[in-house]
């Protein structure tokens, strides 16, 4: 459980830093365009390449893109009939669209259903919650973020999004079934696993617990809407209706339960998408989703 320690570290070492006056106060912006255009290229060329595609993929593939999904129409719907300002709609669908299906998904995964089990887990995360980042996550962002942007605009950020360029040629690599030499799959994993120290730090840099904040009522709804009614939806879908069965469903549940994306938080942050409430997610959420990833293990069992 390695992983979940280096979680709790990294974010204390950013909640510390923000107490260190040599460090800059927006330190952060730059850590956050490390992530997108070093880190999760890397990620993308490395994992994606490798992946088999088979009908196998659709329970667990499903968890990533019905939960945006469902997170898109239940943010737009509130946020339009309340009047919310478009960054509040786009932060919420984005930080609680998108799991945590990688950096404590993994460990808790491999903790309760063993090595078998993180193998379905990757299948969540690779072609799931990483793909749906790199283009819905984008598309949202740049629809709600600060101004009006034109389609003909939004489709140029999404072209030029360092993560969506080493999707699109690690996707083709893996349709011919091609992948790098060793030298260059050990750098980009090296790449890669940056990522999580170095988002954890820069959601500590920016996470601020004001007690009189506004935003506290959303993250309320936002991780009531992320670690309870998602997993809830995903288990009456899967194991009630459709009647699934087997491991694969049970982790395609806890994946679904699992707190928002470190990622998500920073690509939200970079448009624009109220930084500090994205922040604020990944930041409460990650503790938070330890007691309710327990009582859907508990829910499960029941099954």
């Amino acid at each position: 459980m390695d992983n979940i320690l280096l979680i709790f570290i990294c974010l204390l070492v950013g909640l510390g830093m923000q107490r260190v006056p040599a460090f800059p106060k927006n330190g952060y912006l730059a850590l956050n365009q490390f992530i997108i255009y070093v880190a999760l290229p890397g990620l993308a060329l490395f994992y994606i390449p490798k992946i088999s595609i088979s009908a196998s993929l659709l329970y667990p593939l499903g968890v990533a893109w019905i939960g945006f999904g469902l997170s898109f129409l239940f943010f737009y719907c509130i946020g339009k009939r309340f009047g919310w300002p478009k960054r509040l709609i786009g932060c919420l669908i984005i930080t609680a669209g998108l799991g945590n299906t990688s950096f404590v998904g993994f460990p808790i995964i491999q903790a309760l259903y063993g090595d078998e089990g993180l193998k379905t887990a990757i299948i969540v995360d690779q072609p799931g919650t990483f793909v749906v980042m790199a283009t819905l996550g984008i598309i949202t962002a740049g629809i709600f973020s600060k101004g009006k942007s034109s389609s003909t605009e939004i489709i140029r950020k999404i072209l030029i999004f360092p993560p969506f360029l080493a999707f699109v040629i690690a996707l083709l690599m893996n349709l011919l079934k091609v992948d790098f030499t060793e030298y260059f799959q050990t750098v980009f994993q090296k790449l890669g696993t940056t990522i999580t120290p170095v988002a954890l730090v820069s959601v500590g840099l920016q996470l601020k617990i004001d007690k009189r904040s506004q935003h506290w009522k959303f993250l309320r709804l936002g991780l009531l809407f992320k670690l309870i009614i998602t997993p809830a939806i995903f288990l009456i879908v899967y194991k009630i209706i459709l009647g699934g069965k087997g491991i694969a469903v049970d982790i395609s549940v806890m994946e679904s339960a699992m707190a928002p994306m470190i990622t998500g938080a920073i690509l939200a942050s970079s448009y624009g998408l109220k930084p500090k409430l994205s922040s604020m997610m990944v930041g409460i959420g990650i503790p938070l989703s330890f007691i309710t990833l327990a009582f859907w293990y508990f829910i499960l069992q029941l099954f």
